[in-house]
């Protein structure tokens, strides 16, 4: 694993059936960096995403994934030191992940379970320190003032941006974030595409988040990945994605929807 690389996935395959979401797929990413996993639906973005995390074992085999110098998975298992890569790698999902009865707070402050232990993260135990760390981290994603509502009655925006402060509660130096803009108007799509691109501005957290959208990738990334049938059919800038490119990558159905403006 190079010395600044936070990531390392070698030949990574994955089988559902007689079907390959994942087919050999080899990346890593630096520290600080900002990247993009972009690609038609069913392409192997989630799939990664999850098995970067350890929540899918990928196929025996030669694929191996490392994070932060710990193995998460080889060989089709799980690495004895998952749970120390896991504590540094903050998952935000589509659908927020956030229980609805329990209040925006108790959601974040979850985050510290890693921490201050299961029993007293259930029982709302919050050490004082760690409570303000969790008022931090609201005011820094900009829903502090929500803080007290049931996260079931906040908009897809709010919850998504609790979820990303729950992953600054839990001290991750690595965000993954699968489509969390997917579910979510264009106005709130915008504010937690910026939010992210700021943290890892300002914090350098590093930021791996697939899209759909490829133009919030090209705005908002520093570096794209385009996986197609499973395998990586573009690694580099946003400017190398033009308009043969895209057409390479979805399909020539997408001029349908390429603005005059595209390269």
């Amino acid at each position: 694993m190079a010395a600044d690389a936070v990531l390392s996935i070698s030949a990574a395959s994955k089988t559902y059936g007689g079907r390959k979401a994942l087919d050999g797929v080899s990346l890593s990413v630096a520290r600080g960096e900002m990247l993009a996993l972009i690609g038609p639906s069913g392409s192997g973005k989630s799939t990664l995403l999850r098995a970067i995390n350890g929540l899918v074992t990928l196929d025996p085999g030669e694929g191996r994934i490392e994070a932060f110098g710990a193995l998460v998975q080889a060989q089709g298992r799980i690495g004895e030191r998952v749970r120390e890569a896991r504590a540094r790698i903050g998952m935000v999902f589509q659908q927020f992940n956030l229980v609805g009865r329990l209040s925006l707070f108790s959601n974040v402050a979850l985050g510290l379970l890693g921490r201050i232990g299961f029993w007293r993260g259930l029982l709302g135990r919050w050490p004082e320190a760690e409570k303000q760390g969790v008022m931090a981290a609201l005011a820094r994603v900009g829903v502090a003032d929500q803080a007290a509502q049931r996260a079931g009655t906040l908009s897809g925006g709010q919850q998504q941006r609790g979820a990303i402060a729950r992953a600054l509660v839990q001290r991750a130096d690595l965000i993954l974030a699968d489509e969390p803009v997917a579910s979510l108007d264009p106005v709130s799509a915008r504010r937690v595409m910026a939010l992210l691109a700021e943290l890892n501005r300002s914090k350098g957290l590093s930021v791996v988040v697939s899209l759909h959208q490829v133009a919030d990738a090209m705005r908002y990334c520093t570096r794209v990945a385009a996986l197609k049938a499973g395998r990586i059919v573009y690694d580099g800038p946003p400017s190398g994605l033009d308009r043969a490119a895209l057409v390479d990558i979805y399909g020539p159905e997408i001029e349908d929807v390429l603005g005059p403006d595209t390269p």
